[in-house]
């Protein structure tokens, strides 16, 4: 049976995704990005870095990038189905997993698988940075803001929301 509907695409596509995200929805975003928008193109890359700032910018939980690509595709059913099949799988797996983790508190390996996932989380939230910022950056000005926002990040205490806000006024006034 060939079944066509967004629905279901979103459905498999999201559940399958949810098994894979070590670290949570933000660090699938290169996987996402690649999906909805090379290969299925349900967005296009303005629409998927709108849909992931309006999901930073909200209170919640940061998977809500998912509900608004499912938004996007099929509504507010799609919404439902996206985000139910992102959180639905891990949740079951976490909770089974969770009984065994805390059975083996003291287990070297334990131990080391844990502080092995760290680096790998790391590494995949900031592959998710990379894929968001060669989205958005569609020209030179736009690519220096982002390279100004992460060396103010990294090497002062200064916030980066206050040059998120200056990009924000760049790019209503035009200049980016």
């Amino acid at each position: 049976m060939n079944d066509d509907s967004p629905l279901t695409a979103l459905a498999t596509y999201f559940g399958l995704l949810s098994l894979i995200a070590v670290g949570g929805a933000v660090t699938a975003i290169p996987d996402m990005h690649r999906y909805a928008v090379e290969t299925v193109h349900w967005l296009n890359d303005r629409q998927f870095t709108d849909s992931f700032a309006i999901a930073q910018l909200s209170p919640g939980p940061n998977v809500m990038i998912v509900a608004l690509i499912g938004y996007h595709v099929a509504g507010l059913a799609g919404a439902a189905v996206a985000t139910a099949a992102m959180c639905g799988p891990t949740c079951v797996v976490a909770y089974f997993a969770a009984q065994t983790w805390n059975k083996f508190k003291a287990a070297r390996w334990r131990i080391a698988l844990q502080a092995a996932l760290v680096p790998v989380s790391l590494g995949l939230i900031g592959a998710s940075a990379f894929v968001l910022a060669r989205a958005a950056d569609k020209n030179i000005a736009a690519a220096l803001v982002t390279v100004a926002t992460v060396v103010v990040a990294v090497f002062t205490r200064i916030s980066p929301l206050w040059l998120f806000a200056v990009a924000g006024l760049l790019g209503l006034s035009g200049w980016l």
